[in-house]
């Protein structure tokens, strides 16, 4: 990466860094645009070419969540289905453990209690269902438009959101991929 690319890096970081930190203090209902570019020390024009709406900004490293889906596919112990690695993953990525980072914890509060945010970050977790549809047919051995390929990516991204509702969502979501898993091994197994 050269300098220029460098600098830019820096600048988006910069900027979200500052807009979580404003948000996670004040709420995000309660920061303005024009603050967030002030504690980054930016133009309000420089922060609209580095995120284009004000909930972008809490959600910067959408490409790493790609990749982590991605890998849970690939990356999975031998044996392990797909959906069962995709419930691993959602209950590691998507839901904060008991024992885990507290900062995680608060983030997905501040997510979760600003409709705002949760609408977008529902929509763009979505977004995600073409590259998981392609991993898992790869993974397969099935053709890249493959339906049932579409839907088990579309329903693995959609459980999270879905158990959220429910008095224990890590329950909820558990066995939301347990239809998912006993459906797809039915499927594969008629391959």
């Amino acid at each position: 990466m050269g300098r220029r690319e460098r600098k830019k890096a820096a600048t988006r970081q910069a900027i979200a860094d500052a807009a979580l930190r404003l948000f996670l203090e004040r709420g995000y209902d309660d920061v303005g645009i024009r603050e967030i570019a002030d504690a980054a020390d930016v133009s309000t024009t420089t922060l609209f070419k580095h995120f284009p709406v004000k909930e972008a900004l809490v959600f910067d490293r959408e490409a790493d969540m790609e990749a982590g889906l991605l890998a849970a596919v690939y990356e999975r112990p031998r044996g392990q289905s797909i959906p069962a690695a995709l419930c691993e993953h959602a209950l590691r990525c998507r839901e904060a453990a008991p024992d885990g980072d507290p900062r995680f914890a608060t983030f997905l509060k501040l997510v979760n209690d600003t409709p705002a945010l949760r609408d977008y970050h529902q929509a763009m977790w979505l977004r995600h269902t073409t590259a998981l549809a392609a991993a898992i047919a790869d993974e397969s051995g099935l053709a890249a438009d493959d339906p049932a390929c579409t839907a088990l990516a579309h329903f693995a991204l959609e459980a999270p959101h879905a158990a959220r509702a429910h008095e224990d969502p890590r329950e909820a979501l558990t066995r939301a991929f347990d239809l998912l898993d006993n459906g797809w091994r039915a499927l594969t197994a008629r391959a």
